[in-house]
């Protein structure tokens, strides 16, 4: 995978991230019922877990997403490495968060998984950028 098609996968990905992100947070502060296929979205984002520090998780979500997508305009070098270390921290706390679904909550959000699941490919993203300027 060239670079171009690294940071144009990357854009993409982190502006699905950020709109998944946006519909969560505008649902979370509208109080909107989440549109749901799986039934669980409602139950995870009513959970105390859906608040970090009284913050919606939703919204530093959308906060990283932004962050990449600001990052990858950045020069090469320092570009990539806020890239990686951002996603990177996302991917973790989306690893924490879908234990938090399946062990504590026993529900899960469709929503909250897409992101997860998009957050992990800009961090596997992120570090092969990385790895390939390092051998490049």
């Amino acid at each position: 995978m060239s670079d171009r098609a690294i940071v144009r996968t990357s854009v993409a990905l982190a502006l699905a991230g950020a709109a998944i992100a946006g519909y969560l947070t505008y649902t979370h502060y509208a109080d909107e019922t989440i549109a749901c296929p799986t039934g669980g979205c409602e139950t995870v984002q009513a959970s105390s877990y859906a608040l970090v520090a009284g913050v919606p998780v939703a919204l530093l979500g959308l906060l990283g997403y932004v962050l990449i997508l600001g990052a990858l305009w950045l020069p090469r070098d320092t570009g990539r490495l806020l890239v990686f270390a951002a996603a990177l921290a996302g991917a973790i706390f989306s690893v924490y968060l879908v234990g938090v679904q399946a062990f504590e909550l026993d529900a899960f959000c469709a929503w909250c998984l897409a992101s997860d699941a998009i957050m992990l490919a800009l961090a596997a993203l992120g570090g092969l950028a990385v790895w390939r300027a390092d051998t490049g």
